[in-house]
């Protein structure tokens, strides 16, 4: 995995601008992402009752590095009706992963240019 396997999930020069293209600070924020998403995800789900407050919050910060599909889609969620919420919710669980795919290739692209110094 690396630059190349990219899907576009992401806007990643949304996040290198808001950094200043700082590697250090965009490998932290990604790793948040990453970290917050694994608590996020078992949330997104109507047989939970947080479940439009993890929306909202991944609304937020998938917003924050770029993800702009997965925060229009967490939003469509948190405001929807119950009676559409679980596909609505499942629109998100996809969203997401492709955002961790692409935020895995994203690291693992700069660790490779790391190496190659």
């Amino acid at each position: 995995m690396a630059f190349r396997d990219l899907s576009g999930a992401v806007d990643f020069a949304h996040l290198e601008a808001y950094t200043l293209n700082d590697a250090t600070v965009i490998e932290e924020v990604l790793h948040l992402f990453q970290q917050q998403a694994e608590l996020w995800a078992p949330l997104l789900d109507v047989g939970h009752p947080g479940w439009r407050d993890a929306a909202h919050t991944l609304k937020g910060a998938a917003a924050g590095i770029g993800a702009n599909a997965l925060s229009v889609a967490a939003e469509t969620a948190e405001r929807g009706d119950e009676g559409g919420a679980q596909s609505r919710l499942e629109k998100v669980r996809d969203a997401l992963d492709a955002v961790l795919m692409d935020v895995a290739a994203y690291l693992h692209g700069l660790e490779l240019n790391r190496l190659k110094s």
